[in-house]
């Protein structure tokens, strides 16, 4: 059976999602790490039986989270709303790491570019269309190998509320089936 880790930060919907996707099939989230005392992602998992491992910013870097991450044997991580630049030294012993982005990079991504901030510069350059993007994650924001884009058309949205609710529609029907084909494939 695969094992997932999830890392997240806030509300929690995809790390949901993800966990819910799996709860039938053989693969299992078996803990969800997170940064955030107060997210709402935490709720979410304890309900739903997956553990939940808090830190903070230095847990991250001096080893400790590394070292309770040894403790489940993920077969992938997955990022899913969590904002903090994911360490170096992690990823060289878990080079299977994936995060998803609600635009379509390379436009609209890097360091600050996250939840409304994205959908704000969206709307602002009067794009037509956004999406997200999973990709891969490497040692600078948004730039590891993308995996696969899904789009919408925003032409009707005058409001970063309306195209933030059309990225979560892709992020909901898309993440969990992306995640599912990574594990298929590299099986």
């Amino acid at each position: 059976m695969s094992q997932i880790v999830i890392f997240a930060s806030g509300s929690g919907t995809n790390a949901e999602a993800i966990i819910r996707y799996f709860s039938n099939k053989q693969v299992h989230v078996s803990a969800v790490f997170c940064n955030n005392p107060q997210a709402g992602v935490i709720a979410k998992a304890q309900s739903l039986g997956v553990a939940v491992e808090l830190f903070d910013k230095s847990q991250l870097t001096d080893g400790d989270v590394l070292q309770r991450l040894h403790n489940y044997h993920p077969d992938l991580i997955v990022l899913a709303g969590f904002l903090w630049m994911f360490p170096t030294s992690i990823l060289k012993l878990y080079p299977k790491v994936v995060n998803i982005h609600p635009a379509l990079l390379p436009k609209f991504g890097g360091k600050g570019m996250y939840g409304n901030h994205v959908h704000q510069a969206v709307l602002d350059a009067g794009e037509s269309v956004t999406g997200i993007t999973i990709h891969y994650v490497n040692e600078h924001y948004d730039e590891g190998a993308i995996i696969a884009q899904f789009e919408t058309s925003i032409v009707d949205c005058v409001t970063a509320t309306c195209i933030a609710a059309k990225v979560h529609d892709l992020e909901q029907d898309h993440f969990p089936k992306v995640i599912e084909q990574l594990l298929t494939t590299n099986s």
